[in-house]
This record gives C-alpha cells, sequence and structure tokens, in this order.
C-alpha cells in the first residue's frame, strides 16, 4: 500500500493549478447583497476537507496533457456542488460537527446553510457554461442530479432493515460515487480523450468513490472521532443502514435482528446499544468484510488505469487510490 505521501504527492503534482482554482472560488462565493454566503462558504472551506474531488478534475486533465484554463472551472465547479450537498446533508442529517467543527447549521441556521446551498449550486452552473462545454455542462448536471437521488434514496430507506445490497450501491453510486466520476470524466473530456481513456478514467473514478463511501461506513464505527471530525457511531444512530450493519443484518440471529428492529427500525435506542452492535458486527466479521471490501474497490480502480500511458500524474492516481484505505489497514 502506498504510504501516507499519496496524496501530497498528487497536491504537489497539481499545486499550481490548485491556487487558481481557490482564487477562483474565493472571488465566485462573494456577494455584496448577502454577505452571510460568504461567511457560511468560508466557514465550510475553512473547515478543511482533502478536496479529492476537484484534484481529481485537474490530475485528469494534467494526465492527458491539457493547455487549457477551462479544468480550473471545472474544478472549481465540483468544489461548489461538493460543498453545497455538505450544506445540505448537514440540515437533513441534523449534524452538529464536521470535519471537527460546528456545522454551518450549528453556527448560523438550517434556513441559512439550504439557502447557501442553493447558490453555491447556482454557482457552479455558472462555471459549467462558462467551459463552452455541452457535453460537460451534461455531464455535471446529471451528476447533481445523481447525487439528489442518492440523498433522497438514502433518506427513503433510513431505518429500513430490509434495504438491499443493490439499493446500497444505489445510495452510494448517487451521494459519493457520482462526483468522484464527474470529476474525472471531464477532466478526460475536456483534454479530448480518446473513448478508451475516457471509459478508464470513468471507473477509475467510480471505484475510487465507492471505495471512499466503504472506508467512511468502517470508519464511523471503528475509527475515531479525532480522526472523522464527527461523532463515531453517528450513522448507527441516525438509523442509516451502511456496509456494516448491512451485511450484519444479513447474517444475524433471530434475537439480534430483535435487537436491530428496536434500535435502527424503531429508533428506540439506549446508552450502550452502539457497544452491542459493535460487538454483533466483530462476531460475524462484518467490519472486517467492510474493510476488505474497500481494498477490493481499490484494487479495481488502480486496475482500470492499466491503458493509461506511464507518467507522474498516473502513478500519483494509483498512490491515491491505497491511500483511501490507509485510514483503515
Amino acid at each position: 500500500m502506498a504510504n501516507m505521501n499519496a496524496l501530497e504527492e498528487l497536491q504537489t503534482l497539481i499545486s499550481p493549478e490548485m491556487v487558481k482554482v481557490e482564487e477562483l472560488i474565493t472571488s465566485r462565493m462573494k456577494s455584496s447583497s448577502a454577505p452571510r454566503i460568504p461567511e457560511v462558504t468560508a466557514h465550510i472551506i475553512a473547515a478543511g476537507g482533502k478536496k479529492l474531488r476537484p484534484m481529481l478534475s485537474l490530475a485528469t486533465a494534467k494526465l492527458f496533457d491539457y493547455q487549457g484554463e477551462n479544468h480550473i472551472k471545472l474544478a472549481a465547479t465540483i468544489e461548489f456542488i461538493h460543498t453545497a450537498t455538505l450544506l445540505h446533508d448537514d440540515v437533513v442529517d441534523e449534524s452538529i460537527r464536521r470535519r471537527g467543527k460546528k456545522t454551518a447549521n450549528i453556527l448560523w441556521d438550517n434556513k441559512s446553510s439550504v439557502l447557501v446551498g442553493d447558490y453555491l449550486f447556482s454557482r457552479s452552473f455558472e462555471l459549467m457554461v462558462e467551459t463552452g462545454s455541452l457535453e460537460v455542462l451534461k455531464i455535471l448536471a446529471s451528476a447533481a442530479a445523481e447525487i439528489a437521488e442518492g440523498e433522497v434514496l438514502q433518506l427513503t430507506e433510513t431505518n429500513n432493515l430490509k434495504l438491499t445490497t443493490d439499493n446500497y450501491m444505489r445510495i452510494i453510486h448517487g451521494k459519493t460515487a457520482a462526483l468522484f466520476i464527474a470529476a474525472c470524466e471531464t477532466g478526460a473530456i475536456i483534454a479530448n480523450a480518446s473513448e478508451n481513456q475516457l471509459n478508464a478514467m470513468k471507473n477509475y473514478g467510480n471505484c475510487l468513490g465507492v471505495s471512499f463511501q466503504l472506508v467512511d461506513d468502517y470508519l464511523d464505527y471503528n475509527g475515531s472521532s479525532e480522526t472523522m471530525g464527527k461523532d463515531l457511531g453517528d450513522d448507527f444512530q441516525n438509523g442509516k443502514i451502511t456496509f456494516p450493519l448491512l451485511k450484519t443484518l444479513q447474517l444475524c440471529s433471530k434475537e439480534e435482528l430483535l435487537f436491530f428492529k428496536r434500535t435502527i427500525a424503531e429508533h428506540k435506542q439506549e446508552q450502550k446499544d452502539l457497544e452491542k452492535a459493535l460487538h454483533i458486527m466483530r462476531k460475524y466479521g462484518t467490519l472486517k468484510l467492510t474493510k476488505d471490501t474497500a481494498i477490493l474497490w481499490v484494487e479495481k480502480a488502480k486496475n482500470s488505469l492499466s491503458l493509461i500511458p506511464e507518467n507522474d500524474i498516473k502513478q500519483a492516481l494509483l498512490n491515491l487510490a491505497d491511500y483511501t484505505v490507509t485510514r483503515i489497514i
């Protein structure tokens, strides 16, 4: 597996472009008539985050020797879309912490978070149009719709002990993988990559996004509050059926299923229920299964790049795939 410098390696290769992206984001999130917009946006952006999605867009464009400036607009667009979804997600989930800091909905209110998220979506569409590519516009507009579909599906499947593996995959495709795919796909398109290269990058983005979400699912049960920047067991307490719980429900006894019926389906939780849920998961090895499945998707991501010519960017993308699971191994 790659060492923990894999992210920094990619950041170094695209550093000049990322500076331009940050400048563009700062300029486009300004609003002279509504100062709360830059306040809220600055808060969530300043809270950190790896900025993987815009980095993927820039890296893919550079991978195929793109020489223009539209990849800067694409990367900013993707970060605006991602930031907007985070603002909306924190309202839906009633979150109080993200990346170790209070969420915008706690510091301001739900209305501000929703409306600023809407503003960022609008800004993202302005930037899309400025690239002058209808194909790029179609892909990013479709990704925004898929993200919303994924979140709505997760909302409707919350507390549902009969969630299927297929529907779980649909949820994580929408809420996570779709924007990874769009970042890689649009970066390849503006660089005039071949159809085979374009498909390779779409597959890479999909597999990377799935592995990234599986790692998050794992860490919610077996991580630390300091690492995640949120409270351990949030998914369990919110009744979300993520991969470790999904697989546990498929294996557990009738008595254990009654426990999950009370805690998840009926949302009647007591102080030590999370500890008991973890005990059941370890009994059936579903946390290990989640970790192993994430690693499998990382290998798929790396294999997707097999036809891409060797260069520094490709190696950095291979290392980045390994990096996604370094938090759990």
